[in-house]
């Protein structure tokens, strides 16, 4: 039975499952460093368990779920539910990352693009199919990040991996970005999504905004602001 998110008065050393939603910029450890600092204040300890249940990457947005304590051993329960995202491609150019986190290294044609036929190309990408995970991901290679030999400028041969999507839904286009809505299993990259869909429409792409909504069960309505849970924890007991 999946664990219920925690809410005040928090009993930390019992163990909890805290929802956040991640602001932009942040990488997911800073979170988990933000709250395990704030923790041991609270608590008066030198070394508490803090952990994430599915990394977020730094532009992106949204549900983070954070287990603490003796709770920290449900996160591999938590890692392989399913996940839901909303978010928005640029349309007719590529970046290195798949996202707006590096500059643009190629420009495409966009004319002919249309909502109807990226929602024709969207269906080749639902259901279980194979995707390669971008040089710019934390998947290590003999004992490495592949983002540190991306940064090197490194290529390596990255084997695709088995992942289902279940729902990708478009709206919004505009000629030159389109809005999406995104139901996946654990270990989807949503930027290679992004990436595939506009090459097989014959332009490029990449996320500009990417926003996690739900991860099983867990929805973002009911995560908490990080601050406004920093605040909720008082420094001592």
């Amino acid at each position: 039975m999946l664990p219920a998110s925690t809410t005040p008065p928090f009993s930390f050393r019992d163990g909890a499952l805290v929802l956040i939603d991640k602001p932009q910029g942040w990488t997911s450890f800073d979170v988990v460093n933000k709250l395990r600092w704030r923790i041991r204040k609270h608590l008066g300890v030198k070394k508490f368990k803090v952990g994430h249940a599915g990394t977020l990457d730094p532009m992106a947005t949204g549900l983070l779920n954070l287990c603490v304590g003796p709770w920290t051993k449900k996160l591999q329960q938590l890692e392989g539910l399913g996940k839901s995202y909303t978010g928005t491609i640029k349309l007719g150019a590529t970046t290195p990352s798949y996202d707006a986190e590096t500059e643009e290294d190629q420009q495409y044609p966009t004319d002919h693009l249309s909502l109807d036929l990226l929602r024709e190309h969207a269906v080749a990408f639902t259901g279980a199919i194979e995707q390669i995970p971008p040089m710019y991901s934390a998947i290590k290679v003999d004992g490495q990040p592949l983002y540190k030999r991306a940064r090197r400028g490194e290529t390596i041969e990255v084997k695709p991996r088995s992942v289902e999507v279940n729902a990708f839904a478009l709206s919004n286009f505009t000629g030159d970005a389109v809005d999406f809505e995104i139901s996946c299993s654990k270990g989807t990259y949503i930027r290679s999504l992004a990436n595939d869909l506009a090459r097989a429409a014959g332009s490029g792409g990449y996320l500009t905004a990417l926003r996690r909504t739900a991860v099983g069960p867990y929805r973002i309505e009911d995560a908490w602001v990080l601050e406004d849970l920093l605040e909720a924890i008082p420094l001592e007991i």
